[in-house]
């Protein structure tokens, strides 16, 4: 059975497996956000793709999951995605104002990961070190080109609070506390 027959596009499904069972979906994915095209890096592509879900893809583009299931599966002749099924993954809060927690003179530590990024390379080694490194309700501060969905639904399964902000296009702020 072929990868393209055994695979269900759901947001669940990780990014890498779904564009090795549908290289063709590339370019789709790009017209649906541009973000995307990061995509066409093949070290993301082996490394942040393969632990990314479309749901955390669709946060990270700013589309709704159900739109980005929808039109990957209508791409390749899939059965129609019923929206009533669980997106998974838990969101930042992206709220406009600050949650109480973060008081930015209790940032001890500012990770710029975009020229990670940029080079292909993956942060979330060098984070969740970091991360383990903070006491108390010191706060860590990380810079990305986008909202780094996958960075926070693991961060967030270990307890720590998360915030993110968007300074600019290619600018988001997160900021992490021990929960």
């Amino acid at each position: 059975m072929s990868d393209r027959q055994k695979i269900l596009i759901s947001p669940q499904t990780k990014v890498a497996e779904l564009l090795d069972a549908f290289p063709e979906l590339e370019a789709v994915l790009i017209e649906i956000a541009p973000p995307f095209k990061k995509l066409r890096n093949p070290v993301l592509r082996r490394t942040v793709a393969r632990v990314t879900s479309l749901s955390q893809a669709a946060r990270v583009g700013n589309v709704p999951i159900a739109d980005l299931v929808r039109r990957l599966r209508q791409a390749v002749g899939q059965p129609e995605y019923e929206s009533g099924a669980s997106a998974g993954g838990a969101a930042a809060d992206t709220s406009p104002t600050s949650p109480d927690w973060l008081d930015r003179s209790r940032v001890t530590e500012t990770i710029d990961a975009r020229p990670m990024i940029d080079a292909g390379e993956q942060p979330l080694g060098m984070v969740m070190q970091t991360l383990r490194r903070l006491s108390g309700e010191q706060i860590l501060e990380l810079i990305t080109p986008f909202e780094p969905a996958p960075l926070i639904d693991t961060a967030q399964k270990r307890g720590y609070q998360v915030w993110t902000t968007k300074q600019a296009a290619d600018d988001f702020r997160t900021y992490f506390m021990r929960g």
